[in-house]
């Protein structure tokens, strides 16, 4: 820990505030957002589709509005979308506690989505701009402070749900309100200062967003990318259902889907750093990505193997067999996801010819929200298919392949040249 710290202190303030924003930022989120569901159907009585129809506008507020957030920063700053975001946040969260119709819910829902929206890409830009050529390692860094948030996060909201739900709200909503206050106060004003951005500003949007959906490798990247994120949405989704399969619903699969996420928080707290230095000093970015989505998709040969074991009616053998595989796939899955999550950031920022930086990273986000919801409805089928059918293995073969098509499709780009920077041509002189 004292090497991560002695890393931090080596970026200048704006850069180390992120990185504790983000903790901060993750904290608050997951503290309240895995205990809502529980909270609308269970204090509020709400009915299996409302809570759906609550949840959903927040997923589609958030992933709908990325690309209008990152334009928003690039035009504005990124410092006050942040901070808009952060404070719109705060009324969201506050309004879950306090309000119980579902008009009220559902536009506290949407302010909470639409704040991920506001302040998700201006971060990432902001951190871009001013890591500079050390953007790599200060993404690693980046990634140690939000998987500590998130690993944290459900623990303190454990803790208070258990005193009462509207305490959760009002604290996760005092911390935004908090980091809202800092941010205005401590995080230095920051914009791109080029004359090419500024330039950027004459321009309509339209002609800004015509210009990046013109720009293919980034659009083919994007899309390659896609199946990083469904596999690894897989530790939230087909990782605890074969838990509670094998383990049942009692104390001992609630405690052995703990284990997963612990697994994949821990290993990214403890390993990031020294994953991406090991892979910059013997790859080149489009190496690693590779790579790591190779990694993502042998995290479910441990569960495909699994298959092909007689399930035990009960004892040590079945406990076994329900944590071994999922928490061994989990593990992989975070290397995976540490070798590749740095290297795909810097990506974007390069793909972009370093302009309008957080508009680009709104559409990626755009794109793999979109990517992340199919793959779930199309790995729930997956799931649903082999318990119909008794073929236990065909989701797990379906995410390997999944994960493979996506690390031959990145080498494909990358041996093409096509995740290069690009040449800008030169402008002609005025005479």
């Amino acid at each position: 820990m004292t090497g991560l710290y002695k890393q931090v202190r080596s970026y200048e303030r704006s850069v180390q505030l992120l990185m504790v924003n983000q903790f901060t930022i993750n904290l608050g989120f997951f503290m309240l957002m895995p205990y809502l569901a529980a909270h609308l159907s269970g204090t509020l009585g709400l009915a299996g589709w409302v809570v759906g129809l609550v949840l959903g506008v927040r997923n589609f507020s958030q992933q709908g509005m990325f690309l209008a957030g990152g334009t928003l920063a690039d035009r504005l700053g990124y410092k006050p979308v942040i901070v808009a975001g952060c404070v719109l946040r705060t009324l969201g969260f506050a309004s879950l506690g306090l309000v119980d119709s579902l008009p009220a819910l559902l536009a506290a829902s949407a302010a909470t989505g639409l704040a991920g929206a506001l302040f998700n890409p201006a971060v990432r830009a902001y951190l871009a701009a001013d890591a500079g050529e050390r953007r790599v390692e200060a993404f690693a860094l980046f990634n140690v402070f939000y998987q500590a948030g998130i690993l944290l996060g459900p623990l303190v909201g454990m803790v208070l749900t258990g005193v009462n739900f509207r305490v959760t709200c009002l604290v996760a909503a005092g911390i935004f309100a908090l980091l809202s206050l800092v941010q205005i106060r401590a995080l230095p004003a920051r914009r791109k200062g080029t004359g090419e951005e500024r330039g950027g500003d004459r321009e309509g949007v339209l002609t800004q967003w015509r210009g990046i959906l013109a720009n293919r490798p980034f659009l083919l990247f994007s899309a390659a990318m896609i199946g990083s994120y469904v596999l690894t949405f897989q530790v939230y989704l087909a990782l605890p259902l074969e838990v509670r399969r094998l383990g049942g619903e009692g104390e001992f699969g609630t405690a052995a889907v703990a284990v997963l996420f612990a697994v994949s928080g821990l290993s990214t707290i403890l390993g990031q750093t020294r994953v991406t230095a090991w892979c910059k000093a013997r790859y080149e970015p489009g190496q690693a990505l590779v790579r790591g989505l190779a990694a993502m998709s042998l995290a479910f040969v441990p569960l495909l193997f699994a298959t092909a074991v007689r399930v035990p009616e009960s004892g040590m053998g079945l406990r076994l067999l329900a944590t071994v595989p999922p928490t061994l796939a989990a593990l992989l899955l975070a290397v995976g996801t540490m070798i590749a999550y740095p290297f795909e950031m810097d990506t974007i920022v390069r793909l972009s010819g370093d302009r309008l930086v957080a508009t680009h990273y709104g559409l990626y986000n755009t794109v793999c929200g979109i990517g992340i919801t199919v793959g779930n409805l199309l790995t729930g089928v997956a799931l649903d298919s082999a318990r119909a059918s008794g073929m236990p293995a065909l989701p797990w073969i379906s995410l390997t392949v999944l994960g493979l098509a996506c690390a031959a499709a990145l080498y494909g780009l990358h041996a093409t040249g096509r995740l290069q920077v690009p040449v800008t041509e030169p402008r002609p002189a005025i005479a």
